[in-house]
């Protein structure tokens, strides 16, 4: 049950069991000093995942989410073992809040058992929103400007107006295959029809009329 806005810095778990996370990037790296480290803590059960943070699914966490119980604590090495990013760190602390499950850090010595943990991270979530706030600002501040110069946005085209042109005359050329105008164009068959559409419902045939009677 979600606390009372006026409790923001009441202590969360405590009293129930500790549940160690621990985590490596790569299979060379050991996991023996993250896990003695959480052993040393008290830790009665610890999870662990040998993948990147960033790319891969992290089952293990997700288990011992799953495993914790309201009272819990869920202890980790340092922050940059549970979070890909400091939003990912909040999101997955708040959600621990929300379930009245605890959350320590070893190295940066976070408690948010304690009114002082709490805060911190309370700060953290105010600058991670307050960073948000500044870049989608920055974003529109941006695209209003380069609408305001003329300024054409998103990704340029694969083929510019000439070599459209380009592409139209050579094709009507029977000699020319499609593949091998794409490929003198750089871009793939699939483009080259995307922007000579007519293609693909046997236009080539009247691009070649339309040549012969120009002559």
């Amino acid at each position: 049950m979600e606390r009372d806005s006026t409790d923001l810095l009441a202590p969360v778990g405590g009293g129930g069991a500790l549940i160690g996370y621990a985590r490596v990037s790569t299979k060379g790296q050991n996991l023996d000093r993250q896990i003695a480290a959480l052993r040393a803590a008290g830790c009665q059960r610890i999870f662990s995942d040998k993948k990147s943070g960033k790319n891969a699914e992290r089952e293990e966490l997700q288990k011992a989410l799953d495993y914790l119980r309201p009272n819990d604590t869920l202890v980790v090495p340092s922050l940059d073992r549970l979070g890909r990013s400091i939003q990912d760190l909040i999101n997955i602390v708040g959600g621990l809040r929300r379930e009245g499950i605890g959350f320590r850090s070893l190295h940066e010595a976070l408690d948010t058992t304690t009114p002082g943990g709490r805060l911190v991270f309370h700060v953290f979530a105010a600058l991670a929103e307050f960073i948000r706030e500044l870049i989608v600002q920055g974003t529109h501040e941006g695209i209003a400007a380069a609408r305001a110069r003329g300024q054409r946005l998103g990704r340029p085209p694969a083929l510019a107006e000439e070599q459209i042109i380009h592409a139209r005359s050579m094709l009507a050329n029977p000699g020319a295959s499609i593949s091998s105008i794409a490929k003198l164009l750089g871009v793939s068959r699939t483009t080259l029809y995307k922007y000579v559409p007519e293609l693909r419902a046997g236009g080539r045939a009247e691009l070649v009329s339309e040549s012969e009677v120009s002559r």
